[in-house]
């Protein structure tokens, strides 16, 4: 049985191509491992859906991905795991289910920490998981919350350069330009816009969740003894909710972009 879950499958799933970047953090810390990323494309973004249709769609994935051989799950979308993670994490208690937050403890510990911007989805901000999160670690810190509708759309399309994007993220972040200590990107799709994100706020530090998220995997499946034999070659499978054979290679073509790190 150890042996069977050694060699299961990582399943890592987010509303689109946004988780893309929470999985290249996976692949590179734990290179022996197998990953099945799935982009639910046709229903993306999950950011402006009622709580209770995430629910459904986060258990509904999960359970397929358990169901074919995944040991693990991470839920590499933060209105997700805001939604779903603690209710899958009880209906199974056995397997590691990891999800991703905002990264406001680094943001906060850090040096520069007194204006902390934050860049999130409307649910991300509006459910009590984020707010626990900033009475937690925002106590020294002023912190300022930006819902990006439509951010995490546009990103989708794959236009990341472009007059739309420069106008969007001009709306959401001019009048904070040189006014605060670092931005926390609260949305897995925003890493892939951090240049971006930089040319209007300047070049400040910035927080993801990524790197946290792919720390806690390891250490549950170290604690857990499923880490994969360094003999298993690694590899990433990509599947998605939206048929069209365009939309993987969209995946690939965001799996090679580098991260603002």
């Amino acid at each position: 049985m150890a042996r069977m879950l050694q060699e299961g499958y990582i399943g890592v799933f987010d509303s689109g191509v946004g988780g893309i970047s929470v999985l290249k953090r996976l692949a590179k810390l734990l290179p022996h491992e197998r990953f099945v990323f799935y982009g639910d494309s046709a229903n993306a973004p999950y950011g402006d859906k009622p709580t209770e249709w995430v629910m459904n769609r986060s258990r509904l994935i999960t359970e397929r991905m358990l169901d074919t051989g995944a040991k693990a799950i991470v839920i590499a979308c933060n209105t997700a795991t805001s939604v779903a993670a603690e209710t899958l994490r009880g209906e199974h208690p056995s397997v590691p289910i990891v999800g991703i937050e905002p990264a406001l403890k680094p943001a906060t510990e850090s040096a520069y920490h007194e204006r902390i911007l934050v860049m999130a989805t409307e649910t991300t901000i509006r459910l009590d998981k984020f707010h626990r999160l900033a009475r937690t670690y925002g106590s020294r810190s002023d912190i300022i919350t930006v819902a990006c509708k439509g951010l995490a759309d546009l990103i989708e399309t794959g236009k990341l350069e472009g007059r739309e994007m420069r106008d969007l993220l001009e709306r959401y972040l001019g009048e904070y330009r040189g006014d605060v200590d670092g931005v926390v990107l609260g949305c897995t799709h925003y890493p892939f816009v951090a240049r971006q994100i930089r040319a209007i706020v300047g070049d400040i530090p910035l927080y993801d969740g990524g790197p946290g998220t792919a720390r806690q995997v390891k250490r549950l499946l170290l604690a857990g003894q499923i880490t994969a034999p360094t003999s298993q070659k690694g590899g990433i499978e990509f599947r998605s909710s939206n048929p069209d054979p365009a939309q993987i290679e969209l995946y690939r073509q965001f799996y090679r972009l580098p991260l603002w790190d």
